[in-house]
């Protein structure tokens, strides 16, 4: 699996302040505008890099679009990251 652009999303603490927003289920993007004293635009732009790295996904309902973790890319890396351990982590 490529984890660069994930780490790359991940590097921003913007972002990572985004995915926090999102553990607890679907959330618009003017309730995660909500949280930041930055422009929607920019919000916008955070957002993007995070589907582009497949941390979230977006379902638009009406007017709104509701963004949400991608479990099975989080998943992923909680395993590539776990596997590091290797051996090592039972000594």
């Amino acid at each position: 699996m490529k984890f660069q652009k994930t780490f790359k999303a991940l590097s921003d603490q913007t972002r990572r302040d985004i995915l926090n927003l999102l553990k607890d289920g679907p959330v618009t993007a003017g309730e995660i505008g909500d949280h930041f004293s930055v422009s929607g635009a920019t919000i916008s732009h955070h957002l993007s890099i995070l589907k582009d790295a497949g941390l979230i996904l977006d379902d638009r309902q009406g007017k709104y679009i509701y963004y949400e973790l991608n479990m099975s890319v989080v998943d992923d890396l909680i395993g590539w990251v776990s596997g590091l351990k290797g051996e090592r982590g039972h000594e």
